[in-house]
């Protein structure tokens, strides 16, 4: 017997109907849901991973598959890991429990600080751009997370409560409990803030990094508001709930980010070798045809002026020499005998 639940939005005229929380078996284990949709979570974020990292930031391939054989896995065990710390009286002194991830139990906060931290660690062995890295990275997992949020309404979790809450037209009704469907507001949010990175911020992005701590503010915001609604949170300690504090944590963090690097590429801009280095960025990075098109007609048109000059100045050379060599040269005429002559001896 699979587990069920029953699910209905009756503000929006949606009936009741069944949710299993098994997807199919495989030789009698049961595979959910929850595992497959975030299989398609991970692998949509990696393709566009993939993508931003080549077309936008013109990192070298080899290592992007590096960075994802080497960050899923450990984002994986960093969610589940701070999962486990925060539900430490479940599991203390069960090893084999922790382990037992097909039980249900990640936090996504945790998988997102472990993932950066390993693409912090390469960057920084391999002598690659962390904020370029970052900067990919950042819109994927949150097509990630608006794709995984799903797995949750299959599960009948991530939702909350408050007062009023039947009144609601978006109320979702769980196994006959009224509910905000928050695993809904979350992925919405998501979406949102994808298409905003995607198709606004990055378009006119300005300095490294500036993407991912857009990514990071936008996340940290609505999750902080909606974790206030949820029922099944996560604790720090007493009814301090670590997704709040994890979010405001990231808002401030973003900000403080945004300005430091705001300030250093306004001074990078002031220095005379900014321009000639920013140009060839831009060329190879920057995914606008027109842009680069542009960029390239400028340089060179610039090449052309400067080999004009070299030309004309050789011209002038030549011309100078022509007339020197035009020029009458004064022989140099024998000088007349003395009348007085030498003393004699």
């Amino acid at each position: 017997m699979y587990d069920t639940h029953t699910i209905s939005f009756p503000g929006l005229g949606i009936p009741e109907f069944t949710v299993n929380e098994t997807a199919f078996t495989v030789f009698g284990m049961q595979i959910k849901w929850y595992g497959v949709i975030l299989t398609v979570g991970i692998l949509s974020a990696l393709f566009l991973f993939f993508y931003n990292a080549r077309k936008r930031e013109g990192l070298p391939e080899d290592h992007l598959y590096n960075v994802a054989l080497f960050t899923v896995p450990i984002a994986i065990i960093g969610a589940r890991a701070v999962y486990v710390a925060t539900r430490w009286d479940i599991y203390r002194g069960d090893f084999l429990k922790m382990l037992n991830i097909r039980e249900g139990g990640l936090a996504i906060y945790g998988g997102i600080i472990f993932g950066a931290l390993t693409v912090l660690v390469y960057s920084k062995v391999c002598k690659l751009s962390f904020l370029k890295i970052a900067d990919a990275v950042a819109p994927a997992v949150m097509l990630g997370q608006a794709i995984g949020r799903w797995g949750n309404f299959c599960n009948g979790e991530a939702f909350g409560s408050s007062a009023h809450v039947e009144t609601l037209f978006c109320r979702m009704i769980v196994d006959g409990r009224a509910t905000h469907p928050t695993f809904l507001y979350e992925s919405l949010w998501n979406a949102v803030g994808l298409v905003l990175l995607l198709f606004v911020f990055y378009r006119r992005k300005k300095f490294d990094g500036e993407i991912f701590f857009l990514y990071i503010g936008w996340y940290g915001f609505g999750r902080t508001f909606i974790e206030l609604l949820r029922t099944d949170s996560l604790y720090l300690f007493g009814n301090v709930k670590f997704s709040v504090v994890v979010g405001i944590c990231s808002v401030i963090l973003s900000v403080v980010g945004m300005l430091v690097l705001s300030r250093r590429e306004k001074r990078l801009r002031a220095e005379p070798t900014y321009t000639a280095k920013f140009r060839a960025a831009s060329v190879e990075a920057v995914p606008d045809e027109q842009l680069a098109e542009e960029v390239a007609a400028e340089d060179a048109e610039n090449a052309e002026n400067a080999e004009n000059a070299e030309n004309a100045e050789e011209s002038a050379e030549e011309k100078s020499a022509a007339e020197a060599a035009a020029e009458p040269t004064e022989e140099p005429t024998e000088e007349s005998p003395s009348d007085e002559t030498p003393p004699q001896e």
